[in-house]
């Protein structure tokens, strides 16, 4: 069975084709990089594929369940976080994270153990917006992984974190899909952090799905060395700008952070 089913999405914005045709499928269990320059089309991809931004063509499924038919359904079963989502003001740490941890049906224990896994524990009793931008995107990957989902879509999940935290998470992750087998699709512009963890790199360049493979394979095909030089080779060969109803970051204006 496919975590993810994705066929022929398309999305323009102002008469700017973002997303043009991407057909993605990804096997539960499996661990895969959707890649590209900025303004590639990712976010838009990303955003489709959790029934935030509407397809003006294609078809989704996540585990199974039809998107938007089965909307609910479908989004019991992932979770996803950005290091660019605003956590919402005035409340504690431990607060927010309860609310998630009620509406996904798991145990109160839950908040105390993913602070914990993340050494976020004394900044529980803090309020939200007073956290730094590291210890915000901590907070994100703690809501991201209270339900444990069988589906967990990160967009840039490390970007603002320092290398020392930025390992520790990656050894997280791999630890936890180990042991509980959940399906990750992750954003990155970090390289050497997608090759340590993802087994599957799809690049996308011009709302286009350019390559697809392991980051060896990809690798070989553009006769690079590893997958920084497979990057840059993908990015100069692709040149691409930011579509309208995108930000910088790839993120539609729709959406918005």
């Amino acid at each position: 069975m496919y975590a993810i089913e994705a066929t022929g999405l398309t999305k323009s914005f102002r008469g700017t084709r973002a997303v043009d045709g991407i057909d993605l499928l990804v096997e539960e269990g499996d661990l895969v990089a959707l890649l590209g320059p900025n303004g590639a089309g990712k976010t838009t991809t990303l955003m489709m594929l959790l029934g935030i931004t509407e397809p003006d063509a294609g078809q989704v499924r996540l585990l199974g369940h039809a998107l938007p038919e089965e909307r609910s359904k479908a989004l019991q079963g992932a979770n996803f976080t950005a290091s660019y989502i605003s956590l919402p003001e005035g409340m504690r740490v431990k607060h927010y994270l309860q609310v998630f941890a009620d509406l996904y049906g798991a145990p109160a224990s839950r908040v105390q153990e993913m602070a914990g896994l993340l050494g976020i524990t004394d900044l529980l009793g803090r309020l939200t917006h007073m956290v730094s931008s590291g210890q915000k995107t901590l907070i994100g990957l703690a809501k991201a992984l209270i339900s444990r989902p069988p589906l967990l879509i990160l967009d840039e999940p490390t970007a603002s974190l320092d290398p020392e935290v930025s390992a520790h998470i990656r050894r997280l992750l791999l630890d936890l899909q180990i042991e509980q087998g959940f399906t990750v699709l992750i954003t990155s512009h970090n390289m050497a952090e997608i090759e340590r963890l993802c087994r599957r790199v799809v690049f996308i360049a011009g709302g286009r799905i350019v390559a697809d493979g392991s980051p060896h394979a990809v690798g070989a095909k553009y006769g690079a060395d590893d997958l920084e030089s497979t990057f840059l080779s993908i990015a100069a060969e692709h040149r691409t700008r930011p579509a309208p109803g995108e930000a910088a970051s790839g993120v539609p204006t729709e959406v918005g952070r």
